[in-house]
Formats: C-alpha cells, structure tokens, sequence
C-alpha cells in the first residue's frame, strides 16, 4: 500500500485524485486529508476514505461539532507541516493554491517524500530552495501537471545531454482568436468557462491570461535544468499532446490522452510504474482529430511574455510575478479591475521590485508579501482609471 497525504482535498485536483485512490483501493491509502475552509467537505471525505489525520488550515473556520471516526482532527499551518513531515508517509500531493503551498513542499522533501505537485507556485516563488530541499532530505518531486507529467513521461531513458528543446502546450484558454482591443471587456463570468479542462477559478483566470503557461515554463526550467532557449509553447485548442520533447538527433516524442487530471495524478502517485486504469484507456486518434497548433497571440495576452521575462531575470522575479499574478486575478474575479489591467498591475509590481537572488523562506515569503503590497496598489489604481472611463 502506497500511504498519500493529499493536501488541498476539496478542490479540483484534490477530488480528482480521490476519484483515483476510490478506484485503486488496493493500491492507495489515504491516511492524512488537508483542505483550507472547506469543512463541510472536508468532513465528507473523512468519512469516505478514513484517514488518521484531518486538518483545517484556516483557523478561523469552525471545526466539526461531531466528526465522528477514528480521525484526528487539527487545525492550522503547524498541523499540516506536521502532517507532511510524517516518516510513514509514502506521497504528499501538494495541491493548494498559490504561494501558501511552498512551505509544505519544502517541508515535505526535506521529510525524504516523493511530492505529487500541482501547486506550480512553490517551483516558481522558490525553485532554488526546492533543489536544495530535495538534496538535503532526499525528496523527490513528481510534476501533476499535466504538460509536465507528459514531459516527465517522454524522458524517461533518456539521458540529460540528449534533450535538445521541449514545447508546452496550451490550450488558449476562452479568449483564443479574440483580439487585444476586445479583451477590455470582457468579464470574469466568461473568462471562467475553459474550452477543455474543469480547474478552480484561479488557475482558470490564469489559462484565460496565458499567465499559467508562463508558470509552466519556470518550471520546466527548474524541474529539468533547460536554459529558457529550449523551452517554447504553442496554443494547441484540443489539449489532447499535452507537451513535445525534441532530442538532438531531432526525434519528437509527445504524449497525448484526452484532458484529464487523473492521469497525470496517477502517474505521479505510483511512479515509475504505470497502473492498470480502464476508466482512463480513453485516447481515439480519430475522435481528437483533427489537431491543430498556433502561435501565442503576445500582444493579446501579455502575461506570457511577463512571466518568461521574470523566469530570465531569474532571483525573486518570478515570485514578484507569481503574486502579483494572485492579487490581480483576485481583482479581476471581484470587477475591481479589467482582464487587461491583470498584466498593467502585474508589469508595474515587477518594475516595482528587484530580483535579488532569495537567500530563504523567509526572504521568499518577505517578497512575496511585498510584492503583493505593491500589487494591491496598483489594482486600486487601475480600479479607478476604470471607474472614470465606465
């Protein structure tokens, strides 16, 4: 039995991988779930899969009056980090969201675990401290994105001199094909209904401004120690290759499944070894045909280039970049700000503040609350440039 700690259980990610271990009971024991607020659900899945361990992370919430069971219930940062650091752990999948997710990374892979990743903010605020995480504890990090996971998939064999670029694929979000002048407009209620996949409201946003594929670039410089040169993206709608690796003798492997977070996660969760999954032997080459590519519209969608830009200036770019990203996404799914203003606020914070090489968590977590000071003032500037223009 492989033990996972699951942590972000009541979002999209988290769910899905429940969906996994419910059909692999013999395989997968689920002995810790971690939600934020979500008590109610929380709650549910407790009762569902039985694990030793439950928290709430946000302390304000109320706990359960009567959970019932043999769980022990807890509450806060601490307990979680408690949680991850557990030597009889086998997996921790990380899936919270946003920059909250980099302390239970790090502590995880110090702890020695394999991390199930899909909270790509910890390899952007803090790539150089995840290497030397996993150095020192002996970790390992598995990526659950799905681009990721397939890049993972198509190196397998294959040695470190070999690899001559890889292309991230993206799906272009709702805004494919719109051009800039019309993006002023548009609201979040539209930019939430992804052509492909089912995510949270963040990382949708984040698909809508090409911001995430932004991300995902960071991380595959920190994941697989490519210079930004090799790695490029292209907009494929189908989001059925979900990334191309290109060796030097000029080969081309691509892995390909229709849209699914449940195979990356159950990849992730019995690495190397595959597992026998009828519910997702689903790929038909004539059903996803035909597939497409197209080049990124930059002007459209200006948060691509920023993150690339903040990736090269290397240091604590990319964090500036990662939390701006949040503050301005919060903005635009409350109307406080337009969607292109999402890339005005996130321009002006990285001009704000420099890249200094991070020293350590604290100095990550330090910029990343400045930068995020910075981006809530520059939101409000932008929120009333558009109440005079409304």
């Amino acid at each position: 039995m492989i033990r996972v700690a699951i942590l972000g259980s009541t979002g999209s990610i988290g769910r899905s991988a429940l969906e996994v271990v419910r059909r692999h009971p013999d395989r997968f024991e689920v002995v810790a779930l971690v939600a934020n607020r979500s008590a109610d659900m929380l709650t549910a899945q407790v009762a569902e899969f039985r694990p030793a361990m439950a928290v709430l992370c946000d302390e304000t919430v109320e706990m359960p009056t009567d959970p019932g069971g043999a769980t022990s219930w807890h509450r806060g940062i601490e307990a979680m980090l408690a949680v991850v650091a557990d030597p009889d752990l086998d997996v921790v999948l990380n899936s919270l969201v946003g920059a909250a997710g980099l302390r239970p990374t790090l502590t995880a892979l110090e702890a020695g675990h394999r991390l199930a990743l899909a909270n790509k903010e910890s390899l952007v605020a803090g790539g150089p401290l995840v290497r030397a995480a996993a150095q020192r504890g002996g970790g390992e990090v598995i990526p659950i994105d799905s681009e990721h996971s397939a890049i993972l998939q198509c190196l397998q064999g294959a040695g470190e001199t070999e690899v001559h670029r890889i292309t991230l694929t993206a799906s272009g979000g709702p805004f494919r094909g719109r051009p800039a002048a019309e993006l002023a407009q548009v609201k979040a209620e539209a930019a939430l209904r992804h052509p492909t996949w089912d995510m949270g409201a963040k990382i949708t946003i984040d698909s809508a401004t090409l911001a995430n594929k932004a991300l995902e670039v960071i991380e595959a410089h920190v994941l697989y120690g490519l210079e930004y040169e090799q790695i490029d993206a292209v907009v494929h709608p189908q989001s059925v290759i979900h990334s191309f690796v290109e060796f030097v003798d000029g080969s081309v492997l691509a892995q390909l499944g229709f849209p699914t977070m449940e195979l990356p996660i159950l990849y992730a969760l019995n690495y190397p070894d595959r597992v026998d999954d009828a519910a997702l032997r689903t790929y038909d080459p004539v059903r996803s045909s035909p597939l497409t590519f197209e080049e990124i519209d930059h002007e459209a969608f200006p948060m691509f280039s920023l993150g690339v830009e903040a990736g090269r200036r290397s240091g604590c770019a990319p964090a500036v970049y990662n939390a701006g990203n949040e503050i301005a996404v919060q903005a635009f799914l409350e109307d406080r700000i337009r969607f292109p203003d999402i890339s005005e606020v996130v321009r002006r914070t990285m001009d704000t503040i420099g890249a200094h090489a991070p020293r350590d968590l604290d100095d990550v977590i330090a910029v990343d609350s400045a930068a995020r000071t910075v981006a809530a003032e520059e939101a409000a500037r932008c929120g009333e440039a558009m109440g005079t223009t409304s």
